[in-house]
């Protein structure tokens, strides 16, 4: 399957957005992840509906929503889905997760469940039909900064196991949470092919932004 980048835009600079998007539209990223975060579901708070509509509007780069909100079926008509983008919903959100998948693909979106560490894959036996990708949380959700959780390695690899012996070859797995260079690796020969790149890759301090992105491409083919 295609290895995809996918950098987590709250990471990096609000004031820098213009040159980011640039750089990141010539270096051929695939995806913007953007992190929609309630304070409820998550302790934190990030990105608004309006905040989103103007990202379309910033780049042609289509987006990678993940919505670490509550109820989140009752809240998609609030971030006008695109034809092609990326929307994960927390099976631990929503107590109607085929409503809510159903929901996105009817908006045109590409619907993904996300699943938190501690969250076995199995829970989602019966909606492997409704999703175009699963998101693996390699940490616990809400803030930047942290370290992978071990656990979550062997997670993605039997994650991939599970979905290609079900005639699911075709759906991607997202990680995201410490996608550094080294971990990136690791995931990639693990089965994942949607990579959020952060703090750890991406947006490393010590490294151009263009260096940073090549490296990572290098770690994941």
């Amino acid at each position: 399957m295609k290895k995809m980048i996918s950098p987590s835009l709250m990471c990096g600079r609000i004031a820098n957005y213009p040159h980011t998007l640039d750089v990141f539209a010539k270096t051929g990223i695939e995806y913007l992840h953007v992190d929609v975060m309630d304070g409820d579901f998550v302790p934190n708070l990030q990105f608004g509906t309006d905040t989103v509509r103007q990202l379309r509007g910033m780049s042609n780069i289509p987006l990678d929503i993940h919505l670490m909100i509550e109820r989140p079926e009752d809240k998609l008509a609030w971030f006008d889905i695109q034809p092609g983008e990326y929307v994960s919903v927390h099976a631990e959100s929503t107590k109607h997760l085929q409503k809510c998948l159903a929901m996105i693909r009817e908006r045109g979106g590409k619907p993904m469940a996300a699943i938190n560490p501690a969250t076995p894959f199995l829970m989602l036996e019966n909606v492997l039909g409704d999703l175009d990708g699963i998101l693996v949380m390699t940490v616990n959700p809400g803030f930047a900064g942290q370290k992978l959780i071990p656990a979550t390695l062997e997670k993605v690899r039997e994650l991939r196991v599970y979905l290609d012996a079900r005639g699911y070859t075709e759906t991607d797995i997202e990680v995201d949470g410490n996608v550094s260079f080294e971990n990136a690796r690791l995931l990639a020969d693990a089965g994942a092919n949607i990579f959020v790149a952060g703090t750890s890759s991406v947006y490393k301090r010590d490294l151009r932004l263009e260096d940073a992105i090549a490296q990572m491409r290098k770690s994941i083919e």
